[in-house]
């Protein structure tokens, strides 16, 4: 007769609680009863003993906990069966199947990937206890997005073979907003102003695209700072946020803010003193200040000071230089005087400068940029210089340099460079809409990075109805390892200007040139180059009179060799998203003897950009051209400037302002003169958003036969200018000012690129 003896039945984890207690025996047999899917080498594997080996209370005991610590189980019972151990075990469901109903701010992959992360997905062990915290995750994702009221109701659908599905059907609710920001304790300054800090707002025409009036924690917290900063560098310096409250309506559909503060009073500094180890001369670092004695406190100026001290010390190879101001109020007068305090650390030299996240461009690309040298002593403004060369690449979003310090060694520092890379290829379509002319387009192709090389090329097919060319164009900004560039142009380009109202002639341009570019230091390069050309003229019986006097006189095709000389001084803070700093192109384009046709053209560019506050930036631009035959011969007239169109007069059609031939054909000019100012600040709504800027501009300029101002024309109006997903696009609306019945006007302009 068989004896069995029930050992162990579900939870019980301690053997001595067990229904009854058995002598130790010796197993000849083990046999695992309740498998679906797990395989029985698993029970084998947590099991104490083994065939052959004495089973006791203990080790029964460990068997059973060992199993339900797996987390496959919810039932397991041991039995004995003479001398065999039997191992009943019953199996938790597995997942077969995850759904997702309802969601349209999510994709349903989205959401899955976060209940993956919390450990429920197909062919996972299913767990009662993982429904509550997926219910949980999948609001919580919601709440990011400002749906407080959404709801997830959880369906679990028992299956064949001992599985379940598992459906969340979602009721998103309606997007909760902020209704209203509340700001108690302001007395210097209204509330309107310091709402106008947030990027935070209620409802408006451009929210529903930038989000901002859906709360969020993060933003919350930066906008407070920006009102801290905005009191404390007017003064006051006492400034603080007592409590902000968030309160949320029953409906969870609006969101009102309370921000409640203490102004203080407003100080002005009395004394600045200097102390610790200076090592410059105090003269040296009283000129770094940017904080003076009787000025208003400023909690930015005063930042200002001591990054400029510890920039100084930097460029001496202090690289942890540290300088703190330590303040000495005085209430009663509301002065504070302050005391730099000068610790300089330990020398240090760079070990090693390591580069990241450049996928596509090579690190020789990026290292040669860089003026802070492994093995050097540390020099911060090289370091500022390095990180500006390398933007100037334009080929990064961003670029970042952090140094910290060696492990294990007090005097030295890696240089790391991460870097972010954009689209440096363009496809770029142009147009633009005039009365009579239709739509007129343009296009090219050029890749400034080719194999992550820093090479440049481009390519430009157009036929369109005024230009047709055919032209590539391919530089090597290092031909040589001290960054002399060098590069080639071929075109052939047809200008049929009639539809432009420039005249009905054709000319047909074949080209080809050389051209190297010399550093002369980090900002300053010159130029030099030597092109060779052939241009053939067609004329009609209703072309201009005077260009068919023109080629009359030296014949309908015209072979010139020129050399180009000029310099370039680009001092800008970046290519991408310029603030501060300038930029001058100067060019000077002379026939060589011989030519058909001698002649000069001079023409100088500048660009000017100063910051008047965080958001708005002030940018002049000026052009300027001359041109002048030689040799007793005119400068050809399809060598004459033109002015209007989105890149210099805006609001006028391309080339159309300066004189006209009787039938009210532009002719250019030998001359050229424009003029740009324009603000530039952020999009309502996109403060904080580097791809997109708006701008307002006046404009003003013409192109003539001398540097008179008869035919100057003003315009004015808004741009924008947006690095989008689908490549830059350039948009103007224009208001000519000072228009004639013969301009040819065309209000609305816009240049648009798709990058790859």
């Amino acid at each position: 007769m068989l004896r069995a003896r029930h050992l162990v039945v579900g939870l019980a984890l301690c053997w001595a609680q067990a229904s009854s207690a058995f002598d130790p025996f010796t197993v000849r047999d083990i046999r695992v009863e309740g498998l679906q899917r797990t395989e029985p080498g698993t029970i084998f594997g947590y099991l104490p003993v083994k065939v052959g080996e004495r089973m006791t209370e203990e080790a029964a005991a460990q068997a059973i906990r060992a199993l339900y610590a797996t987390g496959f189980f919810t039932d397991v019972r041991l039995e004995v069966a003479g001398e065999v151990l039997i191992v009943t075990v019953q199996e938790r469901p597995a997942i077969a199947s995850v759904e997702i109903s309802g969601s349209k701010e999510f994709s349903a992959d989205q959401l899955r990937a976060a209940l993956r992360g919390i450990g429920l997905a197909d062919g996972r062990i299913f767990d009662k206890a993982q429904l509550e915290r997926a219910e949980q995750e999948i609001k919580r994702q919601y709440i990011n997005r400002g749906r407080y009221a959404a709801q997830v109701q959880t369906t679990v659908t028992p299956l064949e073979r001992n599985r379940v599905g598992i459906s969340f059907q979602i009721s998103e609710g309606e997007v909760a907003r902020i209704r209203q920001i509340n700001i108690v304790g302001n007395k210097a300054f209204t509330e309107s102003q310091l709402l106008g800090l947030m990027t935070q707002r209620t409802p408006g025409w451009l929210t529903w695209y930038s989000k901002l009036d859906q709360y969020s924690r993060d933003r919350l917290s930066a906008d407070i700072e920006t009102i801290r900063s905005f009191y404390q560098n007017r003064g006051y310096l006492e400034f603080s946020i007592e409590s902000t409250q968030v309160q949320i309506t029953p409906d969870r559909r609006d969101i009102f803010i309370t921000i409640n503060l203490s102004e203080g009073e407003r100080y002005t500094v009395s004394d600045v003193r200097f102390g610790g180890d200076m090592l410059l001369p105090e003269a040296e670092l009283r000129r770094l200040l940017r904080i003076q004695p009787g000025e208003t406190f400023s909690r930015e100026r005063l930042t200002e000071s001591t990054k400029a001290m510890t920039e100084r010390l930097g460029d001496e190879g202090y690289a942890f230089a540290n300088v703190n101001a330590v303040p000495e109020i005085d209430k009663a007068k509301r002065t504070a005087s302050f005391t730099f305090f000068v610790d300089p650390g330990r020398r240090v030299y760079v070990r090693r400068v390591n580069i990241a996240g450049n996928t596509r461009t090579r690190d020789e690309v990026i290292r040669r940029e860089m003026r802070q040298f492994e093995g050097g002593w540390y020099n911060a403004e090289a370091l500022n210089r390095s990180r500006r060369r390398v933007d100037r690449l334009g080929y990064f979003s961003e670029v970042n340099i952090e140094t910290p310090a060696v492990a294990g060694a007090n005097d030295q520092v890696d240089v790391n460079v991460s870097v972010v890379e954009r689209s440096t290829g363009n496809l770029l379509f142009g147009a633009g809409f005039a009365s009579g002319d239709g739509l007129i387009l343009q296009g090219s192709v050029s890749q400034n990075n080719i194999f992550g090389s820093g090479n440049a090329l481009a390519v430009q097919l157009n036929s369109g109805r005024v230009n047709r060319t055919a032209s590539m164009s391919f530089t090597n900004p290092y031909f040589t390892s001290d960054g002399i560039s060098a590069g080639f142009d071929v075109y052939r380009r047809t200008f049929d200007p009639s539809v432009l109202g420039l005249g009905n002639y054709v000319t047909k341009t074949l080209g080809t040139g050389v051209r190297l570019g010399i550093p002369v230091t980090d900002d300053i390069t010159v130029n030099v180059g030597l092109t060779a050309e052939q241009t053939d003229i067609t004329t009609y019986a209703d072309s201009p009179q005077r260009y068919i006097d023109f080629v009359n006189t030296f014949g309908s095709s015209n072979q010139a060799l020129f050399t180009t000389v000029g310099f370039a001084i680009d001092r800008r803070n970046s290519r991408i998203y310029t603030t501060r700093g300038t930029f001058q192109r100067a060019f000077a384009e002379v026939t060589i003897p011989g030519s058909d046709l001698e002649y000069y053209r001079l023409n100088y560019v500048g660009q000017y950009f100063m910051p008047l506050t965080r958001d708005i930036t002030l940018q002049l631009t000026g052009d300027i051209g001359y041109g002048h035959g030689m040799g007793g011969k005119p400068l050809p007239f399809y060598r004459n400037y033109y002015v209007g169109g989105i890149n210099s007069v805006r609001g006028f059609s391309t080339g159309a302002v300066g004189p006209r031939d009787t039938d009210n054909t532009a002719l250019g000019g030998s001359h050229k003169m424009v003029g740009n100012v324009e603000l530039l600040f952020p999009f309502p709504g996109l403060r904080n958003d580097r791809s997109v800027r708006l701008s307002t501009f006046v404009d003003g300029g013409y192109a003539d036969e001398s540097f008179s101002t008869r035919y100057m024309r003003y315009s004015t109006g808004l741009a924008v200018t947006w690095i989008s997903p689908f490549g830059p696009l350039k948009l103007s609306a224009a208001q000519p000012l000072n228009a004639e019945s013969t301009d040819r006007l065309q209000r609305f302009q816009f240049t648009f690129g798709t990058a790859f």
